[in-house]
Protein backbone atom coordinates (compact mmCIF):
# COMPACT_ATOMS: atom_id res chain seq x y z
CA UNK A 1 0.00 0.00 0.00
CA UNK A 2 1.27 3.53 -1.20
CA UNK A 3 2.42 5.38 2.11
CA UNK A 4 2.26 9.55 2.13
CA UNK A 5 6.02 9.55 0.41
CA UNK A 6 6.99 13.40 -0.80
CA UNK A 7 9.51 11.86 -3.19
CA UNK A 8 10.92 8.87 -5.19
CA UNK A 9 13.92 7.35 -4.16
CA UNK A 10 16.88 6.84 -6.14
CA UNK A 11 18.55 3.27 -6.55
CA UNK A 12 21.79 1.81 -7.89
CA UNK A 13 20.77 -1.56 -9.32
CA UNK A 14 24.78 -2.26 -10.63
CA UNK A 15 25.38 -4.00 -7.57
CA UNK A 16 22.32 -5.90 -8.04
CA UNK A 17 23.22 -6.95 -12.24
CA UNK A 18 26.47 -7.33 -11.19
CA UNK A 19 25.05 -11.10 -9.86
CA UNK A 20 21.70 -11.23 -11.59
CA UNK A 21 22.69 -14.52 -13.41
CA UNK A 22 25.07 -16.17 -9.74
CA UNK A 23 22.92 -19.00 -8.30
CA UNK A 24 23.92 -17.62 -5.02
CA UNK A 25 23.49 -14.14 -5.99
CA UNK A 26 21.02 -13.92 -2.88
CA UNK A 27 23.98 -13.86 -0.37
CA UNK A 28 25.72 -11.55 -2.01
CA UNK A 29 26.05 -8.16 0.18
CA UNK A 30 25.71 -5.64 -2.39
CA UNK A 31 22.74 -7.42 -3.83
CA UNK A 32 20.93 -7.48 -0.02
CA UNK A 33 21.15 -3.68 -0.15
CA UNK A 34 19.83 -3.33 -3.74
CA UNK A 35 16.67 -6.27 -2.36
CA UNK A 36 15.93 -3.88 0.60
CA UNK A 37 15.82 -0.68 -1.25
CA UNK A 38 13.41 -2.30 -4.11
CA UNK A 39 11.20 -3.37 -1.40
CA UNK A 40 11.40 -0.45 0.71
CA UNK A 41 10.43 1.54 -2.36
CA UNK A 42 7.49 -0.91 -3.90
CA UNK A 43 5.92 -1.06 -0.61
CA UNK A 44 5.99 2.72 0.11
CA UNK A 45 5.58 4.39 -3.65
CA UNK A 46 5.47 1.63 -6.43
CA UNK A 47 7.71 4.00 -7.67
CA UNK A 48 11.61 4.12 -8.07
CA UNK A 49 14.57 5.75 -10.01
CA UNK A 50 17.07 2.95 -11.56
CA UNK A 51 20.47 4.41 -12.19
CA UNK A 52 23.82 1.77 -12.60
CA UNK A 53 21.32 0.40 -15.24
CA UNK A 54 24.08 -0.48 -18.26
CA UNK A 55 22.10 0.61 -20.98
CA UNK A 56 23.99 3.18 -22.47
CA UNK A 57 23.27 7.15 -22.23
CA UNK A 58 23.80 7.29 -25.99
CA UNK A 59 20.96 4.99 -26.59
CA UNK A 60 18.59 6.61 -23.86
CA UNK A 61 18.60 10.06 -25.88
CA UNK A 62 18.79 8.54 -29.60
CA UNK A 63 15.51 6.80 -28.72
CA UNK A 64 14.37 10.16 -27.90
CA UNK A 65 15.55 11.95 -30.29
CA UNK A 66 14.18 9.94 -33.33
CA UNK A 67 10.56 9.43 -31.31
CA UNK A 68 10.99 13.65 -31.72
CA UNK A 69 11.78 13.74 -35.55
CA UNK A 70 8.71 11.53 -36.10
CA UNK A 71 6.62 13.73 -34.12
CA UNK A 72 7.74 16.47 -36.04
CA UNK A 73 6.74 14.85 -39.32
CA UNK A 74 3.28 16.36 -41.07
CA UNK A 75 0.80 14.88 -40.05
CA UNK A 76 -0.22 13.10 -42.87
CA UNK A 77 3.13 11.52 -42.89
CA UNK A 78 2.31 10.07 -39.12
CA UNK A 79 -1.57 8.74 -40.52
CA UNK A 80 0.81 6.63 -42.90
CA UNK A 81 1.24 3.70 -40.06
CA UNK A 82 -2.05 4.77 -38.33
CA UNK A 83 -3.31 2.10 -35.56
CA UNK A 84 -6.74 0.76 -35.41
CA UNK A 85 -8.32 -2.58 -34.30
CA UNK A 86 -7.40 -4.49 -37.65
CA UNK A 87 -3.52 -3.32 -36.88
CA UNK A 88 -3.55 -5.00 -33.34
CA UNK A 89 -3.98 -1.51 -31.99
CA UNK A 90 -0.47 -1.33 -33.13
CA UNK A 91 0.74 2.16 -34.78
CA UNK A 92 0.08 5.81 -35.03
CA UNK A 93 -2.90 7.83 -32.53
CA UNK A 94 -3.46 11.43 -33.31
CA UNK A 95 -3.75 13.65 -30.35
CA UNK A 96 -6.97 13.00 -28.08
CA UNK A 97 -8.13 9.43 -29.38
CA UNK A 98 -6.64 7.60 -26.30
CA UNK A 99 -9.12 8.17 -23.84
CA UNK A 100 -8.93 7.84 -19.96
CA UNK A 101 -11.75 7.22 -18.23
CA UNK A 102 -13.75 8.88 -20.97
CA UNK A 103 -11.20 12.31 -21.08
CA UNK A 104 -9.45 12.74 -24.07
CA UNK A 105 -5.75 12.58 -23.46
CA UNK A 106 -3.36 15.35 -24.40
CA UNK A 107 -0.56 13.28 -26.24
CA UNK A 108 0.17 11.46 -29.52
CA UNK A 109 1.32 8.51 -29.56
CA UNK A 110 3.07 4.97 -31.31
CA UNK A 111 2.23 1.87 -29.79
CA UNK A 112 4.15 -1.37 -30.68
CA UNK A 113 3.94 -4.75 -29.21
CA UNK A 114 5.57 -7.95 -28.94
CA UNK A 115 4.46 -9.85 -31.90
CA UNK A 116 2.18 -12.43 -31.55
CA UNK A 117 2.08 -14.99 -34.46
CA UNK A 118 -1.80 -16.07 -35.86
CA UNK A 119 -3.32 -18.46 -33.68
CA UNK A 120 -0.63 -18.58 -31.29
CA UNK A 121 -2.95 -17.91 -28.15
CA UNK A 122 -6.55 -18.94 -30.18
CA UNK A 123 -9.00 -16.16 -29.17
CA UNK A 124 -7.53 -14.88 -26.68
CA UNK A 125 -4.30 -13.48 -28.78
CA UNK A 126 -6.43 -12.75 -31.73
CA UNK A 127 -7.34 -9.09 -31.06
CA UNK A 128 -3.24 -8.29 -30.72
CA UNK A 129 -1.99 -10.14 -33.73
CA UNK A 130 0.02 -8.91 -36.50
CA UNK A 131 2.80 -7.48 -36.96
CA UNK A 132 4.31 -3.65 -35.73
CA UNK A 133 4.10 -0.62 -37.62
CA UNK A 134 7.64 0.83 -38.21
CA UNK A 135 7.69 4.57 -39.82
CA UNK A 136 9.52 4.15 -42.53
CA UNK A 137 11.17 8.17 -41.86
CA UNK A 138 13.42 8.58 -39.77
CA UNK A 139 15.19 5.45 -41.64
CA UNK A 140 16.61 3.87 -38.61
CA UNK A 141 14.18 4.18 -36.35
CA UNK A 142 12.76 0.06 -36.14
CA UNK A 143 16.31 -0.62 -35.91
CA UNK A 144 17.02 1.70 -32.96
CA UNK A 145 14.15 0.84 -31.38
CA UNK A 146 14.02 -3.02 -31.63
CA UNK A 147 18.08 -2.86 -29.33
CA UNK A 148 16.45 -0.31 -27.48
CA UNK A 149 13.51 -3.21 -26.65
CA UNK A 150 15.75 -5.82 -26.20
CA UNK A 151 17.98 -3.94 -23.84
CA UNK A 152 14.83 -3.16 -21.59
CA UNK A 153 13.37 -6.35 -21.64
CA UNK A 154 16.73 -7.87 -20.22
CA UNK A 155 17.46 -5.08 -17.71
CA UNK A 156 13.35 -5.72 -16.61
CA UNK A 157 14.30 -9.28 -15.79
CA UNK A 158 17.51 -8.67 -13.80
CA UNK A 159 15.14 -5.89 -11.63
CA UNK A 160 12.43 -8.58 -11.41
CA UNK A 161 14.99 -10.92 -10.07
CA UNK A 162 15.82 -8.42 -7.19
CA UNK A 163 11.85 -8.42 -6.90
CA UNK A 164 11.33 -11.63 -6.39
CA UNK A 165 13.86 -12.02 -3.85
CA UNK A 166 12.37 -8.57 -1.72
CA UNK A 167 9.60 -10.82 -1.72
CA UNK A 168 10.86 -13.16 0.02
CA UNK A 169 10.81 -15.71 -3.11
CA UNK A 170 13.57 -16.96 -5.23
CA UNK A 171 15.73 -15.02 -7.62
CA UNK A 172 13.51 -17.15 -10.57
CA UNK A 173 10.35 -16.73 -9.08
CA UNK A 174 8.64 -14.88 -12.05
CA UNK A 175 10.47 -17.26 -14.48
CA UNK A 176 8.51 -20.34 -15.87
CA UNK A 177 5.00 -20.43 -16.24
CA UNK A 178 4.71 -16.24 -15.11
CA UNK A 179 7.35 -14.81 -17.17
CA UNK A 180 9.68 -17.09 -18.48
CA UNK A 181 8.75 -15.93 -21.89
CA UNK A 182 7.45 -11.79 -21.47
CA UNK A 183 5.30 -9.86 -23.33
CA UNK A 184 5.93 -6.10 -23.79
CA UNK A 185 4.42 -3.29 -24.43
CA UNK A 186 6.10 0.03 -25.66
CA UNK A 187 4.65 3.50 -26.28
CA UNK A 188 6.29 6.31 -28.12
CA UNK A 189 4.25 9.31 -26.41
CA UNK A 190 5.03 13.19 -27.35
CA UNK A 191 2.80 15.71 -25.26
CA UNK A 192 2.41 18.93 -26.77
CA UNK A 193 3.51 21.98 -25.04
CA UNK A 194 0.97 23.97 -23.17
CA UNK A 195 0.06 26.75 -25.27
CA UNK A 196 0.26 24.32 -28.55
CA UNK A 197 -2.63 21.82 -27.13
CA UNK A 198 -5.39 23.89 -26.31
CA UNK A 199 -4.36 27.59 -26.65
CA UNK A 200 -4.65 28.52 -23.31
CA UNK A 201 -3.05 28.28 -19.97
CA UNK A 202 -5.76 26.61 -17.83
CA UNK A 203 -3.36 23.28 -16.94
CA UNK A 204 -6.60 21.17 -15.80
CA UNK A 205 -7.35 21.00 -19.14
CA UNK A 206 -4.12 20.15 -20.56
CA UNK A 207 -3.57 16.39 -18.79
CA UNK A 208 -1.14 14.74 -20.96
CA UNK A 209 -2.22 11.20 -19.43
CA UNK A 210 -4.88 10.65 -17.24
CA UNK A 211 -4.42 9.41 -13.82
CA UNK A 212 -4.09 5.77 -14.00
CA UNK A 213 -2.29 2.12 -13.10
CA UNK A 214 -0.18 0.22 -15.69
CA UNK A 215 -1.37 -3.11 -16.65
CA UNK A 216 1.82 -5.29 -16.33
CA UNK A 217 4.98 -6.33 -13.85
CA UNK A 218 7.24 -3.50 -14.34
CA UNK A 219 7.08 0.42 -16.38
CA UNK A 220 10.49 1.58 -17.61
CA UNK A 221 10.38 4.99 -17.89
CA UNK A 222 12.67 6.96 -20.14
CA UNK A 223 11.37 10.81 -20.15
CA UNK A 224 12.42 14.29 -21.77
CA UNK A 225 15.17 16.00 -19.91
CA UNK A 226 14.27 18.94 -18.25
CA UNK A 227 11.08 18.94 -18.27
CA UNK A 228 9.28 17.40 -15.34
CA UNK A 229 5.28 16.40 -15.99
CA UNK A 230 4.76 12.91 -14.18
CA UNK A 231 2.82 12.70 -11.39
CA UNK A 232 1.96 9.77 -8.82
CA UNK A 233 -0.72 9.62 -6.08
CA UNK A 234 0.64 8.95 -2.41
CA UNK A 235 -1.53 7.54 0.27
CA UNK A 236 -3.29 11.21 1.23
CA UNK A 237 -4.25 11.85 -2.66
CA UNK A 238 -1.12 14.40 -3.28
CA UNK A 239 0.35 14.25 -6.54
CA UNK A 240 3.95 14.39 -6.72
CA UNK A 241 6.23 15.23 -9.23
CA UNK A 242 8.82 13.02 -10.47
CA UNK A 243 11.24 14.79 -12.50
CA UNK A 244 13.54 13.29 -14.75
CA UNK A 245 16.83 12.48 -13.61
CA UNK A 246 19.54 12.47 -16.80
CA UNK A 247 20.61 8.34 -17.50
CA UNK A 248 18.23 7.26 -14.95
CA UNK A 249 14.88 5.18 -15.57
CA UNK A 250 11.95 6.00 -13.97
CA UNK A 251 10.08 3.09 -12.63
CA UNK A 252 6.79 1.40 -11.66
CA UNK A 253 5.35 -1.41 -10.65
CA UNK A 254 1.80 -2.61 -12.72
CA UNK A 255 -1.36 -4.33 -11.80
CA UNK A 256 0.13 -7.82 -12.30
CA UNK A 257 2.62 -7.51 -10.08
CA UNK A 258 0.20 -5.89 -7.55
CA UNK A 259 -1.85 -9.50 -7.90
CA UNK A 260 1.49 -11.72 -7.34
CA UNK A 261 2.56 -9.79 -4.25
CA UNK A 262 -1.35 -10.17 -2.76
CA UNK A 263 -1.03 -6.54 -2.32
CA UNK A 264 1.62 -5.78 -0.94
CA UNK A 265 3.01 -3.64 -3.45
CA UNK A 266 0.71 -1.37 -4.72
CA UNK A 267 0.37 -0.50 -8.88
CA UNK A 268 0.50 3.23 -8.17
CA UNK A 269 -1.79 5.54 -10.12
CA UNK A 270 -0.19 8.40 -12.13
CA UNK A 271 -0.75 11.25 -14.68
CA UNK A 272 0.82 13.28 -17.21
CA UNK A 273 0.75 16.97 -16.82
CA UNK A 274 2.51 19.06 -19.33
CA UNK A 275 2.56 22.91 -18.04
CA UNK A 276 5.73 23.57 -19.83
CA UNK A 277 5.73 25.60 -23.75
CA UNK A 278 8.01 22.29 -24.40
CA UNK A 279 6.93 19.90 -26.54
CA UNK A 280 7.56 16.49 -24.37
CA UNK A 281 8.59 13.04 -25.26
CA UNK A 282 8.39 9.86 -23.27
CA UNK A 283 9.47 6.67 -24.04
CA UNK A 284 7.46 3.92 -21.91
CA UNK A 285 8.61 0.70 -21.81
CA UNK A 286 6.49 -2.60 -20.21
CA UNK A 287 7.48 -5.77 -19.18
CA UNK A 288 4.93 -7.88 -18.42
CA UNK A 289 3.93 -11.81 -17.81
CA UNK A 290 3.58 -14.47 -20.52
CA UNK A 291 0.40 -13.29 -22.26
CA UNK A 292 -1.50 -16.36 -21.34
CA UNK A 293 -0.08 -16.41 -17.88
CA UNK A 294 -2.90 -16.72 -15.10
CA UNK A 295 -1.90 -14.22 -12.46
CA UNK A 296 -2.78 -14.85 -8.72
CA UNK A 297 -1.49 -14.24 -5.24
CA UNK A 298 1.89 -16.12 -4.84
CA UNK A 299 2.11 -18.87 -1.49
CA UNK A 300 5.16 -16.81 -0.24
CA UNK A 301 2.99 -13.69 -0.32
CA UNK A 302 -0.06 -14.88 1.11
CA UNK A 303 1.50 -15.88 4.23
CA UNK A 304 3.68 -12.26 4.74
CA UNK A 305 0.21 -10.78 4.19
CA UNK A 306 -2.11 -12.52 6.79
CA UNK A 307 -2.85 -15.94 5.23
CA UNK A 308 -5.93 -15.53 2.60
CA UNK A 309 -5.77 -14.07 -0.53
CA UNK A 310 -7.12 -10.59 -0.99
CA UNK A 311 -6.65 -9.96 -4.53
CA UNK A 312 -8.62 -11.88 -7.32
CA UNK A 313 -7.25 -14.14 -10.08
CA UNK A 314 -6.34 -12.36 -13.49
CA UNK A 315 -5.61 -13.44 -16.99
CA UNK A 316 -2.62 -11.10 -18.25
CA UNK A 317 -4.13 -11.08 -22.04
CA UNK A 318 -7.74 -10.58 -20.88
CA UNK A 319 -6.51 -7.55 -18.81
CA UNK A 320 -4.74 -6.60 -21.88
CA UNK A 321 -7.22 -6.68 -24.17
CA UNK A 322 -9.83 -5.37 -21.69
CA UNK A 323 -7.77 -1.96 -22.11
CA UNK A 324 -7.03 -1.66 -25.08
CA UNK A 325 -10.30 -2.09 -26.87
CA UNK A 326 -11.58 0.49 -24.80
CA UNK A 327 -8.88 3.20 -24.39
CA UNK A 328 -9.49 4.68 -28.18
CA UNK A 329 -11.64 6.24 -29.84
CA UNK A 330 -11.79 6.74 -33.92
Amino acid sequence: MATDFKSIPVIDISPLLAKSDDLDMAEDPGVCGVVNQLDQACRQAGFFYVKGHGIPDSLIQEVKNITHKFFDLPYEEKLKIKMSASTGYRGYQELGENITKGVPDMHEAIDCYKELKNGMYGDLGKPMEGPNLWPANPANFKLVMEEYINLCTDLSRKIMRGIALALGGSPNEFEGEIAGSPFWVMRLLGYPGISNANGHDKSENDIGCGAHTDYGLLTLVNQDDGITALQVRNHSGEWIWAPPIPGAFICNIGDMLKILSNGLYESTLHRVVNNCPTYRVCVAYFYEPNYDAAMEPLDICIKRTGGNKKLRRAVYGEHLVSKVTTNFRY
